[in-house]
């Protein structure tokens, strides 16, 4: 699952990727709304995210793109963004225009479990799965309770901290991912700190059933010479998807 920032570097181009991004294997995209203060993000989304703003992305903006690729993109596009922006135009509104869009679920990292559960059967209604984060310090009874309130898939968070990449992933991850399929039967997909196909590799011998790959593919994006972004992050994906087996 590769996270996208939308209009980084502008919306034509994130467009034209996420179409190379299914083309190359990726199974769902987690396409980011870019956002003034990501809490939850390290440099390189954030900086993603700032250039994206400078850019003039807005929400709207971002919901234009994906429903223009309704009949393009087959498979299913999770919303990453903060509470702030969700709250700003309303559950129900943000709902409607995520749905309206295309949008499949949404993503909201900063959203506590007593929020998330007023917005899940908002989201619901309109065909979205909340998915809600579980991190390697969450209390074993509330990670119960998250994981049994969020649909589509848990997103568990593989580090104590912000996105980025990581040279080597906690083998205590592979217990959570244990942990959380014996308290119930949605799928598990591991995210923050995932890399390079190694990571992959190692996040599919824990049984988990997703690997969510966000800031090596926003830096191979930033870095590709210009023009060169969609084939580069079409390249990444390939690899990503090659060591699934």
């Amino acid at each position: 699952m590769p996270f996208l920032m939308a209009g980084d570097p502008d919306l034509k181009t994130s467009s034209e990727i996420m179409l190379k991004l299914e083309e190359k294997g990726a199974d769902i995209i987690e396409l980011g709304i870019p956002y003034s203060d990501p809490l939850a993000d390290g440099p390189v989304i954030q900086l993603a995210a700032s250039r994206a703003l400078s850019g003039g992305t807005t929400p709207s903006g971002v919901f234009n793109m994906l429903s223009a690729l309704k009949e393009k993109l087959s498979i299913p596009v999770i919303i990453f963004t903060y509470s702030n922006l969700l709250f700003n135009r309303g559950m129900e509104c943000f709902c409607d225009e995520a749905a309206q869009a295309g949008a499949a679920g949404l993503v909201i990292p900063d959203l506590p479990i007593d929020e998330a559960e007023k917005l899940s059967p908002i989201a619901e209604a309109r065909g979205l799965d909340l998915v809600l984060l579980v991190a390697p310090t969450t209390p074993e009874e509330r990670m119960k309770r998250i994981s049994m309130s969020s649909k589509g898939f848990t997103y568990l968070v593989s580090v104590t901290g912000v996105t980025g990449e990581r040279s080597v992933l906690q083998e205590r991850v592979g217990c959570l991912v244990k942990q959380i399929k014996e308290c119930c039967t949605t799928p598990v997909a591991v995210g923050f700190g995932i890399s390079d196909p190694k990571h992959v590799r190692q996040v599919r011998s824990w049984g988990a059933d997703g690997a969510i790959v966000g800031s090596a593919l926003v830096k191979r994006i930033f870095n590709s010479k210009p023009g060169h972004e969609v084939d580069e992050a079409g390249d990444f994906c390939l690899e990503l998807r090659e060591a699934t087996g």
